[in-house]
């Protein structure tokens, strides 16, 4: 199945671009970045590509010597190097390339942080960045026209959004992915950390982040748990961010003084990858998490729109001392959003506190019945 991405367009006019700055496309293994690269390729533009997990191209591009890199890439076009991440001194190298040949350069890493450490200082002002995600339901609602609307959202709420799950029919084979994504793609990334000096025990702590989306989450306890120091902790979750496992709302706060601002909700980017944590498939209609499942998709789509339509907003969620909470605010270009997402229709009222310290903001219930007309 070929799916567009909804960042392509804007990826094609980065690299038709006049002003040569190295693309750089940030995003979880098995997302789609090869194949979105693949498909930026014309039969006009000659091109090299390379990925940082062979030796050789750790080689090559380690060296920053650049009669070396002028030999290897030749006349090219465009230079590709895929997990860039890998490849020690990559940024020196990419600037020697970007400044003395007249070449474009793609390069894409699955772990932010550590390609973003190697390429940020040598390369200051000479990049263009762009995230992608697994699938979003614009890119795949038009592919799957068959399906009724309850179907697709079971599917996507169990097996999640990454774009091998969506040419698999058999249901066995999807988990047999989602799980080998967990032990295999996953965990290997960890191992390449080198702050990661207990493998096993950040998929524990996923294990139990799995289990509480949607709830304010208490480092201390995932420490105490996960027999972690707290700071241990705090330095796995930002890993686990920088690797497009799981994200992080922080509380909002402007104005009233009983607002919760210092906790944190952490939930997953993508819901197929959080069920085989906990293992388990079990039908909606059986289990009783498809509130915090719905909810969670719901902010991770939000996210994935902002980022793809490259009109970045702040998201929280919000809640007071007394109990009045709104499970998701954006803060967008001056205007404030709440959302409030409930698998099932509900009456809920505006909460009042929310109501009377933010007049000027507008608030949306979401469900499964209003869902698709939301999200598009």
């Amino acid at each position: 199945m070929i799916i567009n991405r909804t960042i392509k367009k804007e990826l094609e006019a980065a690299l038709n671009n006049p002003d040569r700055k190295v693309i750089i496309l940030y995003g979880p293994r098995q997302a789609g970045k090869t194949t979105l690269i693949e498909m930026l390729l014309t039969q006009e533009l000659s091109y090299k590509k390379y990925n940082g997990d062979d030796i050789f191209t750790q080689n090559i591009f380690s060296n920053n010597n650049l009669e070396n890199l002028k030999r290897e890439i030749g006349e090219k076009d465009l230079l590709i190097i895929d997990e860039a991440q890998r490849i020690n001194n990559i940024g020196l190298s990419l600037k020697l390339i970007i400044d003395n040949l007249p070449i474009k350069i793609i390069v894409s890493g699955s772990a932010s942080f550590d390609l973003a450490d190697k390429v940020c200082e040598p390369l200051t002002g000479r990049t263009k960045t762009f995230w992608l995600y697994p699938l979003s339901l614009k890119e795949v609602k038009d592919k799957i026209p068959q399906m009724e609307n309850d179907k697709i959202i079971e599917e996507i709420l169990l097996y999640g959004m990454y774009p091998k799950i969506w040419s698999i029919d058999e249901k066995k084979e999807k988990k047999d992915y989602l799980f080998e994504y967990i032990n295999n793609y996953l965990y290997r990334d960890i191992l390449t950390i080198s702050k990661i000096k207990k493998p096993k025990k950040i998929i524990d702590l996923l294990t139990l982040l799995a289990l509480q989306i949607g709830s304010e989450v208490s480092v201390s306890e995932l420490a105490q748990n996960t027999n972690l120091t707290q700071s241990t902790v705090e330095n796995y979750l930002d890993v686990l961010e920088k690797m497009f496992v799981i994200f992080n709302l922080r509380g909002f706060s402007r104005n009233l003084r009983k607002e919760i601002s210092k906790t944190s909700k952490y939930y997953f980017f993508d819901m197929g990858v959080r069920n085989a944590l906990i293992r388990n498939f079990n039908s909606l209609s059986i289990r009783n998490d498809t509130g915090s499942m719905f909810e969670n998709w719901v902010i991770s789509e939000k996210i994935k729109k902002s980022n793809n339509n490259r009109e970045f907003s702040n998201f929280y969620f919000w809640r007071t001392y007394d109990q009045q909470e709104v499970n998701l605010i954006e803060d967008s270009k001056g205007k404030i959003t709440a959302y409030e997402c409930k698998w099932k229709k509900d009456i809920k009222k505006v909460p009042s506190d929310w109501k009377k310290t933010y007049p000027q903001s507008k608030f949306n219930l979401v469900n499964k019945d209003n869902v698709f007309e939301f999200l598009s």
